[in-house]
């Protein structure tokens, strides 16, 4: 590709020996029905470093944006780069979110500036096709370990949306904070989103075994925030899948409400780990749940919602007399009350027009919902043993796709839950096992990232933390499966630079990538 650093890598690009100069009397035209929206949104990207707004134009304009209105869901474009003009045409208005993103990355480095800055902004000439590989590409972001401010969130969905990543999954909710505001449960957030102080160093620490920070912690959204937040995204071509996580991490939710849990009053939870503690089922807590959901799904109108249900001990349901009368009454095993609860749950989503979403251990006690999305994190068995039984699933196992684990083994890095996944890791994954019956590979929806913040308080450490290793994930999940470490490195010393202009506290390379040292390149296959 030359000169031209585009990333994640597009399916076709044919380089020109020409290029285009945008200047002062460059103007912009829209053509269909989501042509405004994106020629609003590409005048607000460019703006701030070039000062060129981009006046209305007709069909000479410099800028010519087609929707072409035959697809509302396609994700392709293409965009053609000449000396006389650009170019960008797309059956639907999200292709052409995606184009822009492209078109951006033509410009030099300087355009992501978040001020003016003197430049000649040329172009390449250039005609790319493209289309992404995987519909979900996404980033998960737990929100509750750490509480993130808003600015935050909005500068998070900027960058997903700058490598094509069009999935938000925000985890809203777990035993250490409350996030979500509802109407009908005020103390969810008056109580649940606040804890009196932090674990200090690692969990598995014995020397930090007691200690504790002394400082309280917590924050919340209000719905209005969180509309906000779900519209700015989407403009962008960014869905935000709200997550609330139940019926284990629920020790916020109890802490509110004692009646939700199965031994009294508890606080909000102060260590990391997997808690002991989760709700009872009753049916005045299955329907506390539904009130909640009901109030989350009018915020997001994301179509996949995600309902959790990862690390539920089944300790307490054992030792309550109620919890195995309420099991006897069902008429399931103690060890399938959280099975009846994920599908009693997930039939109020499917109801209310919503795919439920679930970590893999919804497969775990008894009859996968109807209609249900697993999120396969340990490994990839219970994503292959979805998708082999008909179901969707998205890959997401802890090695290579947590980046909370370490980037590097230098003991300089800063303190993290564990393991190593490096960016070399990263970018060999393949999200399609080889296990998986190849009639069966259309259940898989794609891939993401997760970041989980008990060890990342500042948002700069997620910043870290993230970066450059969702570059080589977004890539993984934009890009044709066929992948060079050499042919990615020059492509992301372009982006890095990109990151530098918008301030990113994003890790330096060691040095060249491997397949830069002689190295073959050889994509890696992860066994589940």
């Amino acid at each position: 590709m030359d000169d031209v650093a585009v990333l994640p890598r597009p399916a076709r690009l044919r380089r020109g020996g020409g290029q285009l100069v945008l200047d002062a009397t460059s103007t912009v035209s829209g053509s269909g029905p989501g042509a405004d929206a994106a020629v609003s949104l590409l005048r607000s990207l460019l703006a701030p470093a070039t000062g060129l707004w981009g006046a209305p134009g007709g069909e000479g304009a410099a800028i010519r944006l087609l929707d072409e209105d035959r697809d509302l869901r396609s994700e392709r474009y293409v965009l053609r780069v000449r000396p006389d003009g650009i170019e960008l045409s797309s059956p639907g208005p999200l292709g052409l979110v995606n184009g822009i993103q492209t078109l951006r990355q033509l410009l030099p480095p300087a355009v992501y500036s978040p001020g003016p800055r003197r430049e000649a902004w040329v172009l390449p000439e250039v005609e790319i096709e493209d289309e992404p590989r995987f519909s979900w590409r996404g980033a998960m972001l737990d929100v509750s370990r750490h509480f993130a401010p808003l600015d935050f969130l909005y500068r998070f969905v900027d960058v997903l949306a700058m490598h094509k990543l069009n999935v938000f999954h925000l985890h809203l909710n777990d035993d250490q904070g409350w996030r979500f505001a509802t109407h009908r449960y005020p103390r969810l957030v008056e109580v649940g989103a606040w804890r009196a102080e932090t674990k200090v160093g690692h969990q598995r620490d014995k020397a930090f075994a007691d200690r504790y920070d002394g400082t309280p912690h917590g924050g919340y959204y209000e719905q209005s925030q969180l509309r906000a937040l779900v519209a700015y995204a989407a403009a962008r071509n960014v869905t935000i899948v709200p997550e609330i996580d139940l019926p284990g991490h629920a020790q916020a939710a109890i802490a509110a409400y004692p009646e939700l849990g199965n031994v009294g009053p508890l606080e909000v939870w102060r260590r990391w780990g997997v808690n002991p503690h989760v709700l009872n089922l009753e049916a005045a807590t299955v329907q506390f749940c539904k009130d909640v959901w009901d109030e989350v799904m009018d915020v997001f109108p994301s179509p996949y919602v995600h309902l959790g249900g990862d690390e539920c001990p089944t300790s307490e349901w054992r030792s309550t007399p109620a919890m195995q009368r309420r099991a006897t009454a069902l008429g399931v095993p103690v060890e399938g009350l959280q099975n009846w609860f994920t599908r009693e749950l997930s039939a109020h989503l499917l109801a209310a027009g919503r795919l439920p979403v679930g970590w893999d251990e919804i497969l775990e006690g008894g009859e996968l919902p109807k209609g249900a999305t697993v999120m396969s994190w340990r490994g990839e068995k219970g994503g292959i043993a979805a998708a082999s039984a008909g179901f969707d699933v998205v890959m997401c196992p802890d090695y290579p796709c947590y980046f909370d684990h370490y980037q590097s083994s230098s003991p300089d890095e800063p303190l993290a839950i564990g393991r190593l996944n490096t960016l070399e890791d990263v970018y060999g994954y393949e999200p399609v096992p080889a296990a998986l019956a190849p009639e069966r590979a259309g259940h898989v929806l794609g891939t993401q990232f997760t970041l989980w913040r008990e060890y990342l308080p500042e948002s700069r450490q997620v910043e870290y933390m993230a970066l450059p290793r969702l570059c080589a994930l977004a890539e993984v999940a934009w890009s044709a499966p066929e992948r060079e470490l050499g042919e990615f490195a020059p492509r992301l010393s372009g982006q890095l630079r990109r990151l530098d202009e918008l301030g990113l506290n994003y890790r330096p390379l060691d040095g060249p990538l491997p397949s830069q040292r002689g190295g073959t390149g050889v994509r890696r296959r992860f066994d589940p």
